[in-house]
């Protein structure tokens, strides 16, 4: 299998390489494998051959130790959230991708999100196209019996832990009657939001109208049931499938505009230093995530033809919107004091969030409120924290701001540059404005009350006045790590589409992307159950090429 640096001298071994095993990439794999495809499925990071070789701080669904900067499994993308605002963005780098490092919030993009992307001429990404394999992919715990809309024997494990906590605790019925378990949190929000006049949304993954509702959550016995679980392990002696760990792709191999293979690094590393090498397949599909699919692209010489050239880079295509206008949601953390007796609470074991808010603003943007039931230093170290704060996550769901990576100037290898360009909108401004005020309005309530001794990082004066909130959102701005979009599908007339709608790269053969990336829009909630569709969706498509 050896061979030269961009030199395909082996015959392909396999049908197909699949280039990252996370959300959609294990899934992809393990579709494209069971449909009769020899498939090669590289993995940057670790590649257990089981569950228990997984880090256990990993598979504790009552932690995100995986999303703390420093975990080794964690890429730690450096970024710019504003050109005064730096951040870290966690993406996965082991077996199951971000799946195994992120809070195991598992809902379904709303039907308007699939209107959106048809509308923008993908016809094969309709609702009514996209419903089976949703049903497909999951076991939901509570629903699966409703079989128009759900499924109870799919791989991806479903569950509400709101509906499922503590039997001898006292619980609050919503008013459609979901039961609210025992975190005292969860009740005070639910009371809070349906007396501010929000509908109950019991399925988050129905179509119901928007509003709070118990949390779904790839969550099995307090285990965050990631992609290699349900997916890749079950497969392991697969003999169409060949999983290779601690294998970092550099960038797509061309024979002319046809992809015929991978260089790979033999190395886990996020740099050189590795021996270099390539594997050759009849098609390759990148599902390394949003921010590695386009840099893959553009070290492989598919992107805009300038910036390419620039960096000294031959173009094999030039594909414009590589690495452009990719959306995600801007998010701050509002804290507040939980009374004592909650404060006392012992933060081990159970769910890290249980309920969630999806609403409506005035100007028809939709926004999110999440609240946390551990403090953020005991969900990203599994240590105490010094002071019992608790957080609410505020995110506007469609915000108009678009980012760009691109490659550094310090070298293709190098970690990319990423730029969110987040708030240079007024509209922005005032949306992250309403969506604060509103998430600080419930923690205020009186229902809420009941467990909060008020806001800790805000007060109501900076509330009041727009120039002072507007600062504030600056110096605490942060995101939801939602990327999508930086190689988006779309028609062949438009100009900023890299691929089209069964993931095929604009002007070159055998090369396709499946992953959030392709996505036009970032879906209006959280997009991990939208990259596990999109490895299925994808596989479909080229299994029946």
């Amino acid at each position: 299998m050896a061979g030269s640096p961009g030199s395909p001298s082996d015959p392909p071994h396999h049908d197909v390489i699949v280039v990252g095993a996370g959300g959609a990439g294990a899934p992809l794999a393990a579709s494209l494998a069971e449909a009769g495809r020899r498939v090669l499925l590289l993995e940057a990071g670790p590649a257990p051959a089981t569950a228990a070789g997984m880090p256990r701080e990993l598979l504790d669904a009552g932690t995100i130790q995986g999303a703390d900067p420093a975990h080794p499994d964690n890429w730690a993308f450096a970024a710019q959230l504003t050109p005064s605002r730096p951040y870290s963005i966690a993406r996965g780098r082991i077996l199951g991708g971000s799946t195994t490092i992120n809070g195991g919030y598992f809902v379904r993009p709303r039907r308007a999100d699939f209107d959106d992307w048809v509308a923008l001429g993908n016809p094969e990404w309709s609702y009514e196209a996209c419903l089976p394999f949703l049903r497909a992919l999951e076991s939901d715990a509570d629903f699966g019996t409703d079989a128009a809309l759900h499924c109870s024997a799919g791989p991806m494990p479903v569950t509400r832990p709101a509906l499922h906590h503590l039997a001898s605790a006292p619980t609050t019925r919503g008013a459609m009657g979901w039961a609210v378990g025992a975190h005292p949190v969860t009740a005070a929000f639910t009371a809070a939001a349906a007396g501010a006049g929000y509908a109950d949304e019991t399925d988050k993954n129905g179509e119901m109208a928007a509003g709070h509702g118990p949390l779904p959550m790839n969550v099995r016995d307090g285990v965050r049931w990631n992609t290699a679980l349900a997916y890749l392990l079950p497969l392991a002696e697969h003999p169409n499938l060949e999983v290779r760990g601690g294998s970092v792709v550099r960038r797509v191999v061309f024979d002319g505009t046809r992809a015929v293979g991978v260089e790979i690094e033999g190395r886990v590393g996020a740099t050189g230093g590795g021996t270099r090498h390539v594997v050759r397949g009849r098609e390759v599909v990148l599902a390394a995530g949003a921010i590695m699919s386009p840099t893959l692209l553009l070290r492989s010489g598919v992107g805009p033809r300038g910036e390419l050239a620039r960096l000294g880079i031959p173009v094999v295509a030039d594909v414009p919107g590589v690495g452009a206008a990719f959306s995600d949601h801007p998010q701050v953390q509002l804290t507040w004091r939980p009374r004592p007796e909650v404060a006392s609470m012992e933060p081990h074991g159970g769910p890290t969030m249980e309920s969630v808010l999806n609403a409506t603003l005035d100007d028809g943007t939709d926004l999110e409120v999440l609240p946390l039931l551990k403090p953020m230093h005991y969900l990203l170290t599994g240590e105490p924290a010094a002071v019992p704060e608790l957080t609410m996550l505020v995110a506007v769901q469609n915000a108009e701001s678009r980012g760009r990576i691109r490659l550094s100037a310090d070298g293709p290898d190098a970690p990319p540059r990423i730029d969110y360009d987040y708030l240079a909108s007024p509209a922005d401004r005032a949306r992250m404005r309403a969506a604060v005020r509103r998430a600080a309005a419930l923690i205020e309530s009186p229902a809420f009350a009941e467990v909060s001794d008020g806001l800790t990082n805000i007060d109501a004066t900076t509330l009041a006045d727009d120039s002072a909130l507007d600062a504030w959102v600056h110096a605490n701005l942060g995101t939801a790590i939602h990327l999508s979009g930086g190689a988006r599908m779309g028609p062949p007339d438009d100009p900023g589409a890299v691929v089209e709608q069964h993931g095929r790269v604009r002007g070159v053969e055998g090369l396709r992307v499946a992953d959030t990336s392709i996505l036009p829009t970032v879906p209006r909630r959280g997009p991990a159950l939208t990259a596990v569709l999109l490895g299925t969706r994808i596989a479909h498509f080229v299994a029946t090429d």
